[in-house]
């Protein structure tokens, strides 16, 4: 787990390094533990390590194979690193080191811009070809590893955060007015290849992009869920059994494939208290648990430690609750928005990044639960979208979109109105994956284009932030192959998961088990008032936010007179929403101009 960053050169002139070194040095909590450059004639390529695989310098980067002319850097693990070693050595390969990153650069050897195929795991990467004078650039499936580029008439710089590239210059920063409606629709999401900037892109999940250094391109997507019911029926008990001997599997790569010590983040939910049971079922017996609450409001509690303390004491784990005073989550959220590579809105990002700093001391590597809601149906929305009338954007739009176009309209400042940019881009979405049941069309769209910018970016960059690798056990390929093609009815039984609570019963507390679906609490960010309203007024009503004139002032004036009255229908407040918007940029982009 690492960051990356390069520069190729489309003009003749030689890379700049003293941009490159400004993109290192803003990966730097990234990759702690080393740091690397190569330079060679028209690229410049850059790595800040954290070492988890192969401790040894064997396994240092940027990595060169000088008789093949090839340089890599990558950020990532690969779980099925060790078979395919093997595979390789069978064809002849020799290796010099014992990690997962030589075992890319062999696959590329072989199979060309086809390894990404046989790569398992998670990863952003960039190969230098000097033999063919090309950057071959490839994220994985899910997104989970990030991978940001920009563009100008003279290179193509690339990193692993927005922060590197605009520290980098050179990248156009005004608004991309359709990013903007998808951001303030979707809470935060806006889909690769946009950003919020014009000028910053990201690499799609399941994509790979090669850069010739006559700058000509090409994209291409080397993986597409299948979410079709497969031929021939299984039963409900056998959808389960071999759901639960997937689960196990990816349990056991996340906490085998690593050369240091594996935590796990132990929210108290089903998702990471189900994890440990199966960790230790792994046969996992001293492990480390992290939990984190905060201060309560009147409307709800700040933690869950009531049901995760009964599963950390039912396993034995070495477990560690932190428990953070509301003053601290605004004292600390500028740190927080400035590790966010683009703007998130979920109230717990600040948590993850505080629980990060101090999960960080104890272990480089943790298991966390993201994305076992999206996968197996648990959020609330779905079953209200599968029994509601109407095509699929209706059902789904009603019950997800933050705000119509109409509403839309009123919040942002008129040069930036225009068509209703989101709603054809979902009912794309929707129809991609070619699922005859709705919930496994919503389902699919969720993990492979939604997930990756809420939550999974946001655990990335706030673990990332302290060196700390956060690997997602629900998010492991064969499992999520698996189960898009379940049933709705099974995955949906049970109020949502139920597969995972039958799994479960008996190995955690049913306390834990029949709890109603809680979400990571950080109360004084979704009920506003005191010091939090405070923050947020002067945020909206700052000379930059005034300048700026991204909103329409009569809607943050009506949002401002009554904070806790509005929010969208998964329950985000819209307040909120605006102010962390313009936080980021204050935070990011305006620091860079």
């Amino acid at each position: 787990m690492c960051g990356i960053c390069g520069e190729l050169r489309f003009d003749g002139r030689a890379p700049d390094q003293n941009a490159l070194k400004r993109m290192s040095e803003h990966l730097a909590r990234r990759g702690p533990d080393a740091s690397g450059e190569y330079l060679d004639g028209p690229v410049a390529l850059g790595h800040r390590r954290l070492a988890v695989i192969d401790l040894s310098e064997r396994a240092a980067q940027p990595m060169v194979d000088s008789a093949n002319g090839l340089a890599l850097v990558f950020n990532g693990t690969i779980y099925n690193y060790p078979q395919l070693r093997e595979q390789l050595r069978a064809l002849g390969h020799c290796f010099v080191s014992d990690g997962d990153t030589e075992v890319i650069l062999r696959a590329y050897v072989e199979w060309g811009e086809d390894c990404t195929i046989r790569l398992q795991g998670m990863f952003a990467f960039a190969i230098w070809d000097s033999k063919r004078q090309q950057l071959f650039m490839a994220r994985d499936r899910f997104g989970i590893k990030p991978l940001y580029y920009s563009v100008t008439q003279g290179a193509v710089r690339f990193a692993s955060n927005s922060q590197a590239l605009l520290a980098a210059g050179d990248v156009e920063t005004g608004i991309d007015p359709v990013a903007l409606h998808h951001h303030l629709t979707l809470h935060a999401v806006v889909p690769a290849p946009r950003t919020l900037l014009r000028g910053l892109r990201k690499l799609p999940p399941a994509h790979s992009l090669t850069f010739q250094a006559d700058r000509r391109r090409k994209s291409r997507r080397y993986w597409k869920l299948d979410a079709l019911t497969h031929p021939g029926q299984m039963s409900e008990w056998e959808w389960i059994e071999a759901t639960h001997e997937a689960l196990k599997r990816a349990v056991r790569k996340r906490l085998e494939i690593a050369d240091v010590p594996v935590g796990l983040l132990l929210s108290g939910g089903l998702d990471s208290s189900l994890l440990v049971a199966l960790l230790a079922e792994a046969g996992c017996t001293e492990l480390l648990t992290f939990s984190v609450g905060f201060e309560d409001e009147p409307e709800e509690k700040g933690n869950e430690f009531e049901y995760s303390d009964p599963v950390a004491r039912m396993y034995d784990t070495d477990h560690h609750r932190f428990t953070i005073p509301n003053s601290e989550v605004l004292a600390r959220l500028p740190e927080a928005v400035d590790n966010m590579a683009e703007p998130m809105v979920g109230q717990d990002a600040v948590a993850f990044y505080l629980l990060g700093e101090r999960v960080s001391e104890q272990v480089k590597v943790v298991q966390s639960g993201q994305g076992a809601d999206e996968v197996f149906g648990g959020y609330f929305w779905y079953p209200q979208m599968q029994a509601a009338p109407g095509s699929d954007i209706e059902r789904f739009s009603r019950l997800y979109f933050d705000r119509d176009h109409a509403e839309m309209q009123r919040t942002i400042a008129p040069r930036f109105h225009g068509v209703d940019y989101t709603t054809p881009r979902v009912t794309a979405g929707l129809a991609e994956s070619g699922a005859e049941r709705f919930i496994n069309r919503v389902l699919a769209f969720d993990v492979t284009t939604l997930i990756v910018d809420d939550p999974v970016k946001r655990v990335d960059n706030m673990t990332m932030a302290w060196g700390l690798e956060a690997r997602v056990p629900f998010l492991d390929q064969e499992l999520v192959e698996l189960v898009a093609c379940m049933p709705p009815e099974v995955k949906l039984r049970s109020g949502g998961k139920h597969p995972l609570k039958v799994i479960a019963r008996g190995l955690l507390p049913d306390a834990v088990i029949d709890r109603p679906k809680g979400y990571f609490p950080v109360p004084s960010l979704k009920y506003v008032r005191g010091k939090a309203l405070d923050f947020m007024r002067g945020v909206l009503d700052s000379r930059a936010c005034l300048e700026r004139g991204l909103f329409q002032r009569s809607y943050v004036e009506k949002l401002l007179e009554n904070p806790d009255s509005s929010h969208t229908p998964i329950l985000g407040n819209k307040l909120w929403h605006l102010a962390l918007l313009e936080f980021w940029l204050q935070r990011n982009v305006d620091k860079s101009l």
